[in-house]
């Protein structure tokens, strides 16, 4: 069954595998999902990723970070979706948990969190958010 939103589908997974105590999680590859990779790594909710060729659009591998045997990502929530997209501008971008959570951003220079969104001043569509 072909997926419509693959950012969905890619939180979906992450959150089931953590809720079923599994240590890694594969996820069909596409280049905005593996840049969604690097920034959760980089902020502290997965422990690594990979990206694992094979025949057909190649596979990334995702480990998953726990803490006292709990999923250290607690909650998704998908904001801009394909029926709705939301944008917003750099100054009016979204804190998650009083700075404790993360929104990912794509922008006209990537994919970044809202800090980095913030600190660079530049604004785009919110994708999800993530505590």
């Amino acid at each position: 069954m072909p997926v419509t939103d693959t950012i969905s589908d890619f939180l979906t997974r992450i959150r089931n595998a953590g809720n079923a105590k599994h240590k890694t999680v594969d996820i069909p590859y596409s280049g905005i999902k593996f840049a969604i990779a690097g920034i959760l790594k980089e902020q502290g909710f997965i422990a690594d990723f990979e990206k694992i060729d094979n025949d057909v659009q190649g596979t990334i591998r995702l480990t998953l970070k726990y803490y006292n045997r709990e999923p250290v990502i607690k909650e998704t929530i998908r904001v801009s979706k394909p029926g709705r997209r939301l944008y917003t501008s750099a100054d009016k971008l979204p804190r998650v948990r009083n700075g404790l959570g993360l929104s990912i951003i794509t922008t006209s220079k990537g994919v970044m969190s809202d800090k980095e969104a913030r600190r660079q001043k530049v604004g785009g569509e919110v994708l999800f958010t993530i505590w």
